[in-house]
């Protein structure tokens, strides 16, 4: 839910229907955050889906630059601009207004608008397969369009001076043909369009001498049509077999051909160049899309839209506001002199854009709607893709993320915005369906063409990726099914799902956004000049902020902040002076936050940036290592309490096993007067699973801890942990899980996010892809920080020390390793051909870290084998399988073997029903010792339809991926099994007598989804499980409190460990559910006792500018400036003002050419026509320009 934005804009519900959709804003923004958008983020870094090929050297096709004497130029210009510029230094210059206009950036930054291209190959992927695909290169159409403002725009009547037009004169913005005065061509459906819009408007405006701006003028004025034809007369016209007059069932084939990739295409890094602010003003585009081109589509543009319109255009506004959204979001770059270490937020702009304009907003959503729709119907196609770059990893992972995306579990539970754009309902009328497809693809065909004519490199990478993206989509709404998958090349499948991931981040921006603002203000007003102004100066003087409680609320939490320690007298002298001076950001963070200090410290930097870099040289009070739930659950307690923490992840995504994570996490005991579950059976239940290896304080501190950590992840974190359920080895329910979505997955989602909510204010440093060495010690033994080694983009490791009085080890297990010498093959070598469910990474790097420095190690022979990890039936004999958690046989599922029998309690704990499976072989039976050349034992798992229906989500998900079968009837089961029928019904049968008699010969007591009566008519679902190694209960030795112990059970100084490094917590085996409970306690315990230091001095308040007379600069003649007219020497003047741009050449986002053919010379005109005059700030002139 959008969080005020009912008070921002009070015509926009935070809840309610989308426009022309069958869903409404609240399930929009709860697929978007409760599943989508996290998936779509991941999926956006893979290889596959960060390059992007695209042609940025191809010329604006409507472009006709007329070069000029350009010293008589400058000699024109001087005259007038050496007033100006002598008026301009005689008082105080008022900021410019500009759209975008990009501020404080550095000299020496790298410009705004520049894309780093790379080494123009990623991954050993070529730019031959982009290329358009087959299908698409080969077909044809015949383009036309119109168009419609946009309302947030300066008004252009399409009409043009109506009292010099003939009353029956068609509008100018209707479409012009070679012969307008031939009927016949009209009543033609196939008549030649050989005349676009654009060329109708430039025309018309040439004549009528009608330009809004010399920059428009020199953007826009064209001799040519923009659109070839492509129907010529003579020919016939294409026609579908089976209804003559029709268009081709292939007409939308071509609908991205004017999104062009020629000689220049190039491979861009879509993670390494985001969209944000450049400083390019690009009204002058907008406008050519929204107004010049006249979103008529249906011919008539003084009646209201029709749908067809509406959809095109609502289309178009929702991309122009995600964009908008991104400048918003990044607008202010990182500066030094303004003390911005990376790019920053002005969520004024937001408001000045949007305020008046929320059905901007709504078009976003709508946008989205329809993105999400194409999805839908694309799933089966893009299901089955196969995704090639070289790096056979991460396709995979791209591969598995893709599939998670379009789940039946996902598409199912987010149903409603998947399904809530209807297509069909499109190009319905007959007699103008035609006519309606034919210019509402040329309408598209012209809005692509005219992103050749953007400037600047990098809006013209994304306009160009995002009407890809919509290309892409609409192929896949209007061709028949069987053509889908031949007409999407590899280009705009990337396309598509990366517009689809920016308009997912732009939901959220929008949210972000709204709350950054009212964090800073009581009421809504737009700056005086609509562009980027902070709005505090206005704030100041807000009703209430003078106010005595005002006052105390500043000064109580100043006070509460120094005797914490959390700042020093200095910075507090200076934040009471300034709150009793009334100081107007202090105060509003004051009213607002004054009574919630951690919130106050954090935005603290808020008021001066300085406060930010000063506290960047700070040592840490901890280094985490390992960013699963222990590490974050550890990172976020001390960000909570005022502390700095550097958190290192050697992969590039955060969650480690714990994203895997299924059934849930056990707590006691929320809900004891509704299931009778109290402390002391959780414990027992803990106890006994732990055998004889259990250590009862470890055990204790999990379960008295257990219910203060499943609040915590509900309040603090803000997971949905409401499902309570019954896994085997517990007497009660007390396992938790989310309504939707995969519960370690919802909690590593919403956790790191929190803990990424404190990286602005300079008290988290993440680093990913960073891989620690080797931990340092002082003289007495003490770990006082590490040594890491951080593999860069480009491949080379950069060393570093990190120095921190304490260090976290939350590196998880090591059940993964299998290389020769590993723990696995030291501790339990039987196991080493096993198949796993622990990622890849699961190496037991941290237990080799804490052993380096006379760690202690416990059960480290304690592997533990889940008895159900799913066989997939397309490839049986992979190493990684997908678990098949508790939850399934919770529910209901049933284990039977090979001979068509149960043999154990199917709720029991893992490693009794393990046994119960490997005690099949003859040799283990007598042994207790599994073989390693034995073959992996298999057996079948059968859900009845109840059983099902009370694990949808998961059941939905195991089917989509074929791991799952459902079967109708008995008979058909046992077929499946490949069972004697009479041998599988008696199995049933039985079942259900001993259901029915509360008890089996197994012990079980318990049986939830037992089938129905009658098994003819019964519903199954089955499927081939395994045993699989899982977890590791063996680790580093610790206590009750987190501290890693030596060989002599003594803490070893300023070492700590939390999650599956450690050991000792579960003994001999861990029950399902306590994974995460011992990750959230024993990384919250550890998080609580870290001593956090009082923070260096930290300026706060606003700086206070000085007032200077202006430089006084020399004077530069003609003659002079033109001297410096090369590479190695280029002067430019630029309203009435001369700077040495020699430096900024090569980094010129439109590359140096268009910088070195100005020097010497007035570039003024050329300036203007596509930058605002303020990012000349970071540039100090060398002189005046005179005659």
């Amino acid at each position: 839910m959008i969080t005020n934005l009912s008070k921002l804009f009070p015509d926009f519900p935070t809840t309610g229907p989308i426009d022309e959709t069958t869903c409404d804003i609240e399930q929009l923004e709860s697929a978007n955050e409760g599943q989508l958008h996290v998936i779509l983020a991941e999926l956006m870094r893979t290889s596959f889906f960060r390059n992007f090929a695209v042609d940025l050297s191809s010329g604006c096709p409507l472009q006709g630059w007329v070069k000029g004497n350009k010293t008589k130029k400058m000699k024109d210009t001087a005259a007038a601009t050496e007033k100006k510029v002598e008026e301009q230094s005689m008082a105080s210059a008022a900021e410019p207004e500009c759209a975008g206009g990009l501020e404080d950036a550095d000299s020496d930054a790298e410009p705004a608008c520049h894309v780093d291209l790379g080494g123009g190959m990623f991954g050993g992927v070529s730019t031959s397969s982009f290329q358009p695909s087959a299908a698409a290169s080969a077909s044809s159409s015949s383009p036309s369009s119109s168009s419609n403002p946009e309302p947030d725009e300066e008004e252009y009547e399409c009409e043009g001076n109506s009292e010099e037009l003939d009353e029956d004169a068609p509008p100018l913005c209707s479409l012009a043909t070679d012969d307008d005065s031939s009927s016949s061509t009209n009543n033609n459906p196939f008549f030649s369009l050989d005349s676009a819009a654009l060329h109708s408007i430039s025309t018309t405006l040439s004549n009528t001498h009608t330009w809004q701006s010399e920059s428009q003028q020199a953007t826009f004025d064209w001799n040519r049509p923009s659109d070839p034809v492509v129907l010529d007369n003579s020919e016939e016209p294409p026609c579908d077999d089976e209804a003559v007059g029709n268009l081709p069932k292939t007409f939308w084939l071509d609908v991205c051909s004017q999104i062009k990739t020629g000689e220049g295409m190039s491979i861009v890094n879509l993670q390494a160049n985001p969209e944000r602010n450049t400083g390019y003003n690009g009204t002058h585009i907008w406008n050519a899309i929204y107004q010049e081109n006249c979103l008529a589509v249906d011919g008539v543009t003084n009646e209201p839209m029709c749908y067809e319109e509406r959809v095109l255009y609502r289309l178009l506004s929702g991309l122009h506001t995600s964009t908008t959204l991104s400048i918003a979001k990044n607008y202010y770059p990182p500066s030094k002199k303004k003390g911005r270490v990376g790019w920053e937020a002005n969520p004024q702009y937001f408001i000045d854009k949007f305020a008046d304009s929320p059905d901007h907003l709504r078009n976003l959503h709508f946008s989205y709607v329809v993105l999400l729709r194409a999805l839908k119907k694309a799933s089966p196609f893009l299901y089955n893709y196969e995704m090639k770059t070289g790096d056979i990893l991460d396709d995979e992972m791209a591969t598995i993320l893709l599939r998670r995306l379009l789940d039946t579990a996902i598409l199912q539970s987010c149903h409603g915005v998947f399904t809530a754009f209807d297509e069909s309902l499109m190009f319905k009328d007959e007699e103008s369906s035609i006519s309606l497809q034919e210019n509402f693809k040329g309408v598209f065909h012209n809005v692509s063409s005219i992103l050749d004519c953007v400037q600047c490199q990098q809006c013209k990478l994304h306009g160009k990726m995002a009407m890809l993206g919509y290309g892409a989509a609409l192929k896949v709404l209007f061709l028949p099914e069987e053509l889908i998958g031949d007409s999407l090349s590899r280009n705009e499948i990337v396309a598509f799902l990366n517009t689809i991931a920016k308009m997912s981040e732009s939901i959220r921006e929008v949210r972000e956004l709204t709350q950054m603002y009212w964090a800073t203000h009581t009421r809504l007003e737009k700056s005086d000049h609509g562009t980027a102004a902070s709005g505090i100066d206005a704030f100041a003087s807000t009703a209430g902020l003078d106010a005595v409680e005002v006052l105390d609320a500043a000064v109580g939490a100043v006070s509460s902040l120094a005797s914490q320690g959390f700042i020093d007298d200095s910075t507090e002298a200076k934040l009471i002076q300034q709150a009793f001076e009334r100081h107007p950001e202090l105060m509003v963070l004051s009213k607002h936050y004054g009574n919630d200090l951690r919130k106050f410290l954090n935005f603290l930097p808020n008021i001066d940036s300085n406060m930010v870099a000063n506290s960047g040289n700070e040592e840490p009070d901890a280094i985490v290592i390992g960013t699963g739930l222990a590490g974050l659950s550890a990172t976020l307690n001390i960000l909570d309490r005022g502390g700095k923490v550097i958190l290192i992840e050697k992969e590039l995504r955060m969650g480690g096993n714990s994203n895997k994570a299924s059934s849930g996490i056990n707590a006691c005991c929320p809900q004891n007067s509704t299931y009778g579950d109290y402390i002391d059976s959780f414990k027992e239940n803990t106890a006994k699973s732990a055998g004889s290896s259990a250590q009862l304080d470890l055990i204790q501190t999990l379960v008295e801890n257990s219910g203060a950590a499943v609040e915590w992840l509900k309040e603090r974190v803000g997971v949905d942990l409401s499902v309570l359920s019954q896994l085997g080895g517990h007497s009660y329910k007390r396992t938790h899980r989310p309504k939707s979505g995969m519960v370690g997955a919802e909690i590593i989602y919403n956790i790191q996010r929190a803990v990424k909510s404190y990286e602005k204010s300079g008290m988290v440093t993440i680093l990913m892809g960073t891989r620690v060495t080797s931990l340092k010690n002082s003289d007495t033994g003490a770990v006082i920080g590490v040594e890491a080694v951080t593999t860069t983009k480009d491949g080379t490791e950069e060393s570093k020390t990190i120095l921190a009085p304490n260090v976290i080890l939350a590196t998880g297990g090591f059940a993964s390793d299998r290389n020769q010498g590993s723990y696995l093959e030291q501790y339990r070598p039987e196991l080493m051909k096993m198949p796993a469910t622990a990622g890849e990474f699961s190496t037991g790097d941290g237990i080799t870290l804490g052993t380096s420095v006379g760690a202690g190690l416990v059960d480290m022979d304690k592997v533990q084998i889940h008895p159900t990890g799913w066989v997939d039936p397309s490839d049986p004999t992979n190493p990684g399988k997908i678990l098949a958690g508790e939850l399934m046989r919770g529910v209901g599922g049933i284990l039977i073997n090979r001979e068509g029998k149960r043999f154990c309690n199917e709720l029991g704990t893992r490693a009794y029903v393990t046994d119960k499976m490997f005690s099949h072989d003859p040799q283990y039976a007598k042994t207790n010792k599994w073989n390693v050349t034995n073959e992996d034992p298999t057996f079948s798992l059968v859900l009845s339809a109840s059983a099902a229906a009370n694990a949808k989500k998961h059941v939905d998900h195991y089917l989509n991926k074929g791991l799952l079968t459902k079967i109708e009837g008995v008979t058909n089961l046992a077929k499946w099994m490949n069972i004697p029928l009479t041998t599988v019904k008696s199995t049933l049968l039985e079942y259900q007598s001993d259901a029915n008699k509360g008890i089996d010969m197994y012990g079980k007591v318990t049986f939830n989804g037992v089938p129905q009566n009658d098994l003819d008519s019964e519903v199954f679902y089955a499927g081939t499980v395994t045993p699989v190694l899982h977890y590791c209960m063996g680790g580093l030795t610790i206590d009750k409190n987190g501290s890693v112990l030596d060989e002599n059970r003594q803490p070893i100084p300023g070492l700590h460990a939390a999650g599956e490094v450690s050991g000792g917590v579960h003994g001999d085996n861990r029950l399902g559910g306590n994974s995460l409970l011992e990750c959230t306690v024993y990384g919250t315990i550890v998080g609580k006792k870290i001593p956090i230091k009082p923070r260096e001095a930290r300026q706060a308040g606003a700086a206070v500018k000085e007032t200077s007379k202006p430089l006084e600069l020399p004077t530069i003649t003609l003659a002079t400036l033109e001297e410096h007219n090369s590479e190695d020497d280029c002067w430019i003047a630029i309203n009435g003002k001369v700077y040495d741009l020699t430096d900024f050449a090569e980094e010129h986002p439109a590359g140096p050419e268009s910088i070195i053919e100005l020097a010497g010379q007035d570039g003024t005109e050329a300036f203007e026509a596509v930058h605002s005059e303020k990012i000349l700030e970071d540039f100090d002139p060398v002189g005046l320009i005179t005659l």
